[in-house]
């Protein structure tokens, strides 16, 4: 099997997926960064979760 017949997407014989571009050249591969939408997400449910502990805190005291 050639190469380009590996790298095409069919998996090889063996029934493992082709290696990834770049990742036979020992090159680590990275998720990008979150966007700035999700990342609001993510802090505003953070806020909302420590201001209900904090109201429950109150609430029950």
């Amino acid at each position: 099997m050639t190469e380009r017949e590996r790298t095409s997407g069919e998996t090889s014989p063996d029934g493992f997926a082709p290696p990834v571009p770049g990742a036979e050249a020992g090159q680590p591969r990275y998720e990008p960064a979150p966007g700035v939408g999700k990342l609001l997400v993510w802090v505003l449910l953070f806020v909302l979760a420590a201001v209900a502990v904090v109201l429950g805190g109150v609430y029950l005291t």
